[in-house]
């Protein structure tokens, strides 16, 4: 999934940057999950994980990802439903993404706010999805809770079949990255049949530990080895960008408005959107001390000026920089920096002073 600060392509060499440091420990508090992406990478290195994030859609991410460390069996489900599979040789986790593709067209929230027909009372009809697309969102969305409502599938399942469909929805959706707009001209993956597709299941032997709250909350919740940070570079809230996954997860028929049909995100806005108080969140997040190291990501054009984040770090122990030269993304190319090629990643690392 297209995420603004997706660390997918830095993953490898934060990994690289702790094992470098002689960064040891076992609990590793991914502050900020996201797609969590964060979280898996270092779930498969058999770090115990905890996570956390504002946003609803990042926590049925999290709990499928994260949480669950084996594949949906659906036995239950599998006995009580009838399915006719096509594939030859199939486990039962194929069988129900087949059959939710097989699913009749509903009209649906999705439908009747998110696509031209469903809208077309409006002066400019939404254009998210084509309307048969929307329709199979909204079916594929209404069986899993019906499944879940008649106790046909665990919390596991129901998770991983919510995290398919996100995952699923933004290769046919009519954005150009983000749910912030859409295009006024069809996309040509918009006008693809809608097809469900299933998630990769990461295992390990641990238990790990998913909250959809404030991470600042959590601080004392666990004593952490490496926190890390990933927060807001700049003055866009996620909320508004993905606010259409957002309604997707909880399918909770929210008041919406505007051209983009946008939910309202007042309790889900970040502080690190604004420097003041990004500054001052940062303080309380190190002066925690339940912790033996903190990293945080942060580019160069970060609105937290470096000097700041050293001042304050300084304060809790040793700071270390390392920097990654990277390809900006091309949604990124504007305002002063449209010029600039390559973003400088900055990685923050503080031993803390008390855990020596």
């Amino acid at each position: 999934m297209r995420f603004i600060g997706n660390k997918e392509r830095l993953v490898d060499w934060i990994y690289s940057t702790i094992k470098s440091n002689n960064i040891n420990g076992e609990i590793f508090f991914d502050f900020f999950s996201g797609t969590s992406n964060v979280g898996k990478f270092f779930k498969e290195k058999n770090y115990q994980i905890v996570s956390s994030d504002l946003l609803y859609f990042s926590y049925v991410l999290q709990r499928a990802y994260l949480v669950n460390n084996e594949t949906p069996q659906f036995q239950k489900l599998i006995s009580n439903i009838k399915i006719k599979s096509n594939l030859l040789i199939a486990n039962n986790y194929e069988l129900i993404i087949e059959f939710l593709n097989q699913l009749a067209l509903i009209d649906g929230f999705i439908y009747n706010n998110y696509a031209p027909s469903g809208t077309k009372q409006l002066l400019q009809p939404r254009m998210y999805f084509i309307d048969d697309n929307a329709k199979k969102i909204d079916a594929i969305r209404i069986k899993i809770e019906e499944w879940k409502i008649n106790k046909l599938i665990d919390d596991n399942e129901y998770f991983i079949l919510l995290a398919c469909l996100i995952e699923s929805v933004p290769f046919f959706a009519n954005i150009l990255g983000v749910f912030a707009a859409f295009k006024k001209g069809w996309d040509k993956r918009a006008l693809k049949p809608f097809l469900l597709k299933p998630i990769k299941i990461y295992k390990n032997t641990k238990n790990h530990f998913v909250f959809n709250t404030s991470s600042l909350e959590l601080l004392q919740k666990f004593k952490y080895d490496i926190i890390y940070l990933d927060p807001p570079y700049n003055q866009r809230q996620y909320a508004p960008n993905y606010h259409l996954l957002e309604t997707i997860a909880k399918y909770d028929n929210p008041e919406i408005k505007g051209i983009t049909g946008m939910r309202n995100y007042d309790n889900q806005k970040s502080n690190f959107c604004n420097k003041e108080k990004a500054l001052n969140d940062l303080e309380l997040i190190l002066k925690s001390n339940n912790y033996k190291y903190i990293l945080l990501s942060y580019n160069n054009e970060g609105i937290m000026p470096k000097e700041d984040i050293l001042q304050i770090m300084q304060r809790y122990g040793s700071v270390k920089i390392e920097e990654y030269n990277y390809l900006r993304f091309k949604s990124n190319n504007n305002g002063k920096n449209k010029n600039k090629k390559f973003i400088t990643e900055l990685l923050y690392i503080l031993k803390n002073k008390t855990h020596n």
